[in-house]
């Protein structure tokens, strides 16, 4: 993760500008960093008022009436997610310790996500990738990833593959192919699921997957697939009759 933001901050920051039309996120960033100074955390941006969002927004042409192009409420909306008061979507879902060989055949996985515990985005605009540790009898949601940092480089979609280089899945509702290019380049296997479902509800079945992989889960995995494991052994005992 960047270290000019904390995750938390990175994910109140995207939701204030959802409370700001034609504000664009990564401008919002740059000017809370020079309001606030990098790094960006929570505890910084629970000290914005409204006052200060609207100096902020008009910039050099800022004045007693703070001409903004928002009103009060509006304004009112992006503090409190600032803040972050009485947004659903602020409240991030609890890690789980992992350490490496903890949970033997296990996979990483990224989902897209913009709430919750859910897979609710898109590749290219969602705010955040959970990463879970998956194994045929454990599941584990190991970190949170906020992409407005890699939002802000000159390519976004490399920036945001190299978010999840360390993955061997990422599960998104849609992906282009330029970008889709770049996530199989940073060694993950990118799987559209179009609709919005629980992640959990996802992973059961690729747990159920993994105890019998079908060919291109078993190419992620390193290991044989099940459809070829009749061949194998097969091939084992004619190799056997021969010695």
């Amino acid at each position: 993760m960047s270290e000019s933001m904390t995750r938390e901050a990175a994910l109140r920051i995207a939701l204030a500008a959802r409370e700001l039309p034609g504000v664009e996120a990564r401008a919002l960033v740059l000017v809370l960093a020079k309001k606030l100074e990098l790094p960006l955390t929570e505890t910084k941006l629970a000290t914005v008022t409204v006052e200060d969002l609207c100096e902020m927004l008009a910039g050099d042409h800022a004045d007693e009436s703070c001409a903004v192009g928002f009103d009060n409420d509006r304004l009112k909306a992006a503090v409190r997610a600032f803040w972050g008061i009485g947004l659903a979507g602020s409240e991030l879902p609890r890690l789980e310790s992992y350490a490496a060989g903890e949970m033997p055949g296990s996979i990483r996985v990224a989902l897209s996500s913009n709430s919750g515990e859910n897979l609710d985005g898109h590749f290219g605009s969602c705010e955040r990738y959970l990463i879970y540790q998956v194994s045929p009898a454990s599941l584990r949601l190991i970190d949170q990833r906020p992409t407005l940092a890699a939002d802000q480089t000159d390519d976004r979609n490399a920036a945001r593959a190299a978010l999840i280089g360390d993955c061997q899945i990422v599960y998104v509702q849609s992906i282009g192919g330029p970008a889709a290019a770049k996530v199989v380049r940073a060694g993950a296997h990118p799987v559209k699921i179009p609709r919005s479902a629980p992640a959990r509800e996802i992973f059961a079945r690729l747990q159920l997957s993994l105890v019998s992989p079908p060919p291109w889960l078993a190419k992620v995995m390193g290991v044989p697939a099940a459809s070829l494991a009749q061949y194998a052994a097969h091939v084992a005992a004619a190799e056997a009759e021969e010695a």
